[in-house]
């Protein structure tokens, strides 16, 4: 971290720490601004900000159109039947047919049901699995109500995104990595849903592609707050990480000689990137002065599970100097790991609940106070 924002977090700290153990003396290492990456070209690694093109020597970037489309299949990707529940949300109170009049989602259950019989072909450019997917959806308790709101081709062209996306996403959680583009990956959508009613391709389409523009439209603006974010993280906590593990020893001399200047009991305590700087630094040579390691969102037991700890490779023992490690984690903080498993009887995994969701949650555990109560609690 780098000012301001290590003064504020040191700041809640030793405030956090305070109302559980009193006379304890907070000592930051600001190893951000001593060791940690910098843009020495200024950035020009960087591509331009999510929703923009721009050519060298152009001036100012312009509006990318693809970009919302692009956004909305991503929310697509993430849950098929996305579009399904707007447009079941969208539909009226049930309204009495009268006899013999066949409900509207009977059609479009046929067609998937017939898509279904045809196996797995007409989608085979984007992935396996159209048959299993079809009759998923022929099956979902979403596709009457949103029948009811639709027209049928209109209905015909988001149950056949659905279709698509359902593939993608299979494809990737497994992994694969032949994903289609978006051109073929739309070229499928189009076929399926002129199997499922929809009028050829090049026909006027219009309220078929709202509800995936609308969608767009709120996942862009989602994406782009992300990307400006995440622009910025490029410098310095995604350099600071690649940094530390390609040119780690200034760090851990850095905490080192921190460490050495103070009174015993020491206690370090790290979150993230810092746990896993204090993790090496005590594995590589012996600190008296440390009575206890507290990492908190840790990547550390990760990285030596995959052999990429620099100073301890899988399957060595953590050793003997090395002092008592409390690993506080959040299940919900995908960069938080365990470490107990591989380190039997030398690691306190506790779990802490910080009431967010990823990636909140990886920044969450210093405004927890069950954090404080954890580390009083395991004070030498």
């Amino acid at each position: 971290m780098r000012e301001p924002a290590l003064s504020a977090l040191v700041g809640r700290v030793t405030a956090g720490l305070a109302a559980q153990h009193g006379g304890l003396d907070i000592v930051p290492y600001g190893w951000g601004a001593a060791h940690g990456a910098t843009l020495a070209a200024g950035g020009a690694s960087l591509p331009p900000l999510s929703g923009t093109t721009r050519r060298p020597g152009a001036g100012p970037a312009s509006p990318d159109p693809s970009d919302e489309t692009t956004a909305a299949w991503a929310v697509l990707y993430d849950d098929p039947y996305a579009e399904l529940a707007s447009a079941a949300a969208a539909s009226g109170p049930v309204v009495e047919r009268p006899p013999g009049t066949a409900p509207p989602q009977q059609r479009i259950r046929a067609l998937l049901t017939d898509l279904a019989a045809r196996g797995d072909e007409p989608g085979a450019e984007v992935g396996p699995g159209l048959a299993r997917a079809a009759t998923d959806l022929a099956a979902h308790p979403l596709l009457g109500p949103a029948a009811d709101a639709l027209d049928p081709a209109d209905l015909a062209v988001l149950a056949a995104r659905s279709l698509a996306a359902r593939l993608i996403a299979d494809a990737l959680d497994a992994d694969s990595p032949l994903i289609p583009v978006g051109e073929t990956r739309d070229a499928v959508t189009d076929r399926i849903a002129e199997a499922l009613g929809a009028p050829p391709l090049g026909m006027e389409r219009g309220l078929r592609s709202y509800l995936l523009r609308t969608a767009g439209a709120v996942a862009s603006r989602a994406v782009e707050r992300r990307r400006h974010a995440l622009t910025g993280a490029a410098h310095p906590a995604a350099g600071d990480i690649l940094r530390y593990l390609s040119r780690g020893a200034a760090f851990r001399e850095g905490l080192r000689a921190l460490v050495a200047g103070l009174e015993p009991p020491v206690a370090v305590v790290g979150h993230s990137l810092g746990g896993i700087i204090a993790l090496d630094t005590l594995i590589s040579a012996p600190l008296p002065q440390v009575g206890l390691l507290v990492t908190a969102g840790s990547q550390g037991p990760f990285l030596y599970e995959s052999g990429s700890l620099p100073s301890l490779e899988h399957p060595a023992p953590l050793p003997s100097h090395v002092p008592a490690w409390l690993n506080l984690y959040d299940p919900h903080d995908l960069l938080g790991y365990l470490g107990a498993a591989l380190f039997p009887g030398r690691v306190t995994d506790v779990a802490v609940d910080n009431g967010q969701p990823f990636p909140a949650a990886h920044s969450a555990y210093w405004t927890n106070p069950a954090v404080y109560r954890h580390i009083a609690d395991h004070l030498p």
